[in-house]
């Protein structure tokens, strides 16, 4: 795409995250007027937010697995990555002068383990590029003329572009900008959307008070998670969660977000499994229980003989009786196969990411809406979640810059059409 073809149109970028800028990057790269809106003070918040953790960018595991992390929408989302893969990524954040490494885990990070110096690289080359950010701006949708219609300090203006770019994010961290409230606004166009969801959620689990005030915020390292989904299948990972005042969450749950949400949705409840000592098999674990434990608590018992103490020992007192201590047998099976029923979900505010939103359905394979000619959609606010580890960030890249590109196709086949009527 050359400039000279596009230079007389203009593209409104609505979202100022990593999706919507990498919208706006393609199309002002090509010479397009743009003008990028978010109802935010201030762009890239909830990826500030995700940058306090380190910025994780993506995952350097084989590009076979990558993109298995998607889940049911792995044939959506493959052929935005087959354009911006991992290492796509990892070179066009060098190009704006940030180095990465890949962490004892293979997820990508920025070498400062900061957002903020590439966002604000990123912004000052958008801004040279020509484009213009305006902030505190939030869309109400369209006109009778099919204007853009925003808020901006108690007053209401449009906007007339020649083509669009949703970026709105999803549903969680409202007060970083994903708040959803984009949903009313495209359903009331006939648009097909799937409900929002918590995705890399925490769950709730009805902890005794005693448990609570003593466990929350405590982390749970070398378990072993398993469980039976509504259809059958048994799902089990291996790592560490956090015990919290209301139920559980971390890497480890986050991880088995997706199913366990979607069990509970069938069944009401969902029963996990823990194995506190994954490395020691149910026949060790009974002899070395077996062992003479003479004047020992035992506590003092379990965490010489077994390795078991603090939460763990806590875990095991909240679901046995007494009685059940001095049963080899049933405290073995225990610790190895502890269960602890989830109940709910923790709200969708509190979530990593979101589940659902407009589905692939309603948008043809460069993410323009079908019944909406000229509107992209991208970001969170598409039907896709993936697990913490690089994956969310590299999808919202790429779907960025998808849009972006078809965007500029569509820009292209409306100015021969022009040309040729």
């Amino acid at each position: 795409m050359t400039e000279n073809k596009t230079a007389t149109f203009s593209a409104a970028i609505i979202g100022g995250g990593p999706a919507g800028l990498m919208a706006a990057e393609m199309l002002s790269q090509a010479g397009v007027k743009v003008d990028l809106y978010d109802a935010m003070p201030s762009v890239g918040r909830k990826f500030l937010l995700a940058g306090k953790g380190g910025l994780n960018l993506t995952h350097a595991e084989p590009f076979t697995d990558f993109v298995t992390r998607y889940g049911t929408a792995q044939a959506d989302i493959e052929p935005l990555l087959n354009d911006f893969s991992p290492q796509m990524l990892r070179d066009w954040v060098s190009d704006l002068g940030i180095s990465t490494f890949v962490g004892s885990s293979q997820r990508v990070f920025p070498l400062e383990m900061k957002a903020a110096p590439l966002l604000r690289t990123w912004l000052h080359r958008l801004r040279t590029a020509g484009v213009k950010i305006h902030t505190r701006h939030r869309w109400l949708g369209w006109d009778a003329k099919q204007a853009l219609r925003f808020s901006y300090l108690e007053t209401e203006k449009t906007v007339i572009a020649d083509v669009i770019v949703l970026a709105l994010g999803g549903g969680s961290w409202a007060k970083f900008g994903s708040d959803g409230l984009w949903l009313p606004l495209l359903a009331q166009r006939n648009i097909a959307i799937a409900p929002l969801q918590p995705a890399n959620c925490g769950f709730i689990v009805a902890w005794s008070d005693y448990f609570r005030e003593r466990f929350a915020a405590t982390p749970l390292k070398s378990v072993t998670l398993s469980f039976t989904d509504a259809a059958g299948q048994l799902h089990t990972k291996n790592g560490e969660l956090m015990l919290t005042a209301s139920g559980v969450e971390g890497s480890l749950i986050y991880a088995l977000s997706a199913p366990l949400r979607e069990t509970l949705n069938a069944q009401g409840s969902v029963t996990v499994y823990l194995d506190l000592t994954p490395d020691k098999d149910l026949a060790w674990v009974k002899s070395a229980l077996s062992r003479s434990r003479g004047s020992r608590s035992m506590s003092n018992h379990l965490r010489s003989k077994v390795g078991i103490s603090g939460a763990k020992s806590g875990l095991l007192r909240e679901y046995l009786f007494t009685s059940e201590f001095s049963d080899i047998a049933k405290l073995a099976a225990a610790i190895k196969a502890l269960p602890i029923q989830l109940i709910a979900t923790r709200p969708i505010d509190e979530a990593i990411s979101t589940a659902g939103g407009v589905c692939f359905s309603a948008m043809n394979t460069q993410l323009m809406l079908k019944s909406l000619p000229g509107v992209f959609c991208a970001g969170e606010m598409l039907d896709w979640e993936a697990p913490t580890g690089g994956y969310l960030l590299n999808a919202a890249f790429a779907s960025g810059r998808a849009a972006g590109i078809g965007a500029l196709n569509w820009l292209q086949s409306v100015k021969a059409n022009k040309e040729t009527a």
